[in-house]
């Protein structure tokens, strides 16, 4: 369809809409009395008989027009509620002089209709119409049948023409919905509370991103739309609610791919009296039940991979990895140039700086493309973990994991920092990073070490990528996939002083 095809719809859609007027029809109208939805219906009546679908009685319906085919005195046309699509089947001699303005429906109008179910020659369930009722007026027509919104930057623009014409972007997210429904079920059943805490906070703690800033004007004062809200959860367990959860917005400034959103949905819960073990257990648990009750497998296939839940699940060592994939022993004491060598050996040319950053870059580019079955990396060193506890018998590693499936990371979570004096004396290294111009370098925050002060109980926490979880049960390669509205440039590329005040 070329823009003059579509200009030329649009003008003949209003034509129609003043026509409506003129006859006294609202084209924008009311309330409908809705008895029945279509995958109900389907459902019901899906294996009925004849003599069952006669006794059946009047259905009422609402839904947008999707497909209207003509033949004389007849027509078929389908409607499309939120639950599905069904046939509608309209004739001359039972809607009288209404049957011309049911014919004169266009795609994307919506209607009532009310009458009673039968099955055509072709077995399908239909609806035979005895009255409609115009509803509202589409001014802009739907993408043609055959072809659909293909578009991948259309799609994610008009996300409302892409649930209507795509019946998969439909399932995703009515997927998405019973994703986190099961999460609840889930974490509700072991006694765990779903909280809320601040989005907007004086100090973006709770991990290592950097920020996006507003300005609260009452208050003059600056704020910041959280990254994490990972220290307000664990106030909460310092306060005695000893199993919380919340299923979040975060919001981090940095760059926009398949894989990152800068705001995204993830799931962080802190369990007391638990360590970074009890999680693996927890969340082998809660990746299969979920899997079985969405999906009824654990076998799931992502992109090219098939991946296998079926727990336990690996356990491979941060260095451990490193180690593999460098070919010689690496631990958070070996030489730094020694690595860096080895390292240039596997076509890896190192950032330099600091050995930490060494290690994450060959983590990154040759350990995660390797993890393509559920693995928990285990035991990072301390300089990538300030919020986590240190390990008993080396202290410079952490208690932490982090889940690799299909070579994306899902998840982190690791044994609790509660020990205020070493909280306080990480946050200052972290400070005097800030101060070096490290933009993503974790705030010192005094009101968090006062709290643990107060005295926090062992505890472990982990935090899922909502989004993400969400690609693997879908079978999506992209993040944009399965957020409704993901952050796009402006249409047309151009930023927004280059398009004038905004309305």
């Amino acid at each position: 369809m070329t823009l003059d095809d579509e200009n030329e719809q649009i003008r003949q859609r209003r034509e129609k809409l003043e026509a409506l007027r003129r006859r006294g029809i609202d084209p924008f109208g009311g309330r409908y009395p809705v008895t029945h939805w279509a995958r109900g219906l389907a459902e019901r009546l899906g294996h009925a008989v004849d003599e069952e679908l006669k006794g059946f009685g009047a259905v009422s319906l609402a839904g947008r027009l999707v497909a209207l085919r003509h033949h004389g005195k007849t027509c078929f046309a389908h409607l499309m509620d939120q639950t599905g699509r069904i046939q509608l089947y309209a004739r001359a001699d039972a809607l009288g002089e209404e049957y011309a303005r049911f014919v004169d429906l266009d795609t994307g109008d919506f209607i009532g209709v009310t009458g009673e179910m039968f099955r055509t020659r072709t077995g399908e369930l239909t609806v035979a119409v005895k009255a409609f009722t115009f509803l509202s007026k589409s001014l802009r027509p739907l993408p043609e049948k055959w072809h659909g919104l293909k578009d991948v930057e259309t799609r994610y623009r008009q996300r409302y023409v892409d649930l209507v014409v795509n019946t998969e972007a439909r399932e995703i997210f009515q997927l998405r919905a019973r994703l986190i429904g099961g999460i609840r079920k889930f974490l509700d059943a072991r006694g765990f509370l779903e909280v809320e805490t601040p989005m907007m906070q004086p100090i973006p703690g709770g991990a290592i991103a950097r920020p996006f800033k507003t300005h609260h004007n009452a208050l003059d004062m600056e704020l910041y739309l959280r990254i994490a809200p990972e220290l307000y959860l664990k106030r909460l367990v310092v306060g005695g609610l000893e199993r919380v959860y919340e299923i979040n917005r975060n919001f981090r400034n940095e760059g926009v791919s398949t894989q990152h959103n800068p705001e995204f949905t993830t799931l962080e819960f802190y369990q007391a009296y638990a360590d970074y073990t009890d999680l693996m257990e927890l969340t082998e648990a809660l990746f299969t039940e979920l899997a079985l009750s969405l999906l009824g497998t654990h076998a799931l296939q992502w992109g090219e991979h098939a991946i296998n839940l079926t727990p336990p699940w690996r356990r491979l060592g941060f260095f451990e990895g490193i180690s593999q994939a460098l070919g010689m022993t690496v631990t958070p004491s070996t030489d730094a140039a020694a690595v860096a060598r080895a390292a240039a050996g596997k076509g890896l040319a190192p950032r330099g700086g600091a050995p930490w950053e060494l290690w994450k870059d060959v983590f990154e580019t040759l350990v995660e493309p390797t993890l393509v079955q559920p693995t928990f990396v285990v035991d990072f060193p301390i300089e990538l973990s300030p919020l986590a506890k240190r390990k008993r018998d080396n202290p410079a590693l952490v208690d932490q994991f982090e889940i690799y499936i299909g070579r994306r990371e899902l998840a982190t979570a690791y044994s609790e920092l509660n020990d205020p004096i070493d909280q306080l004396a990480r946050f200052r290294e972290q400070a005097q990073l800030q101060e070096r111009g490290d933009e993503e370098a974790h705030w010192l925050d005094e009101d968090y070490v006062r709290a643990l002060e107060q005295g926090m109980p062992p505890a472990a926490g982990e935090g899922i990528g909502i989004d993400r979880l969400l690609m693997l049960f879908a079978n999506q390669p992209s993040i944009r996939e399965v957020i409704l509205f993901p952050l796009l440039r402006p249409e047309g590329g151009r930023a927004a002083d280059e398009r004038g005040p905004e309305r």
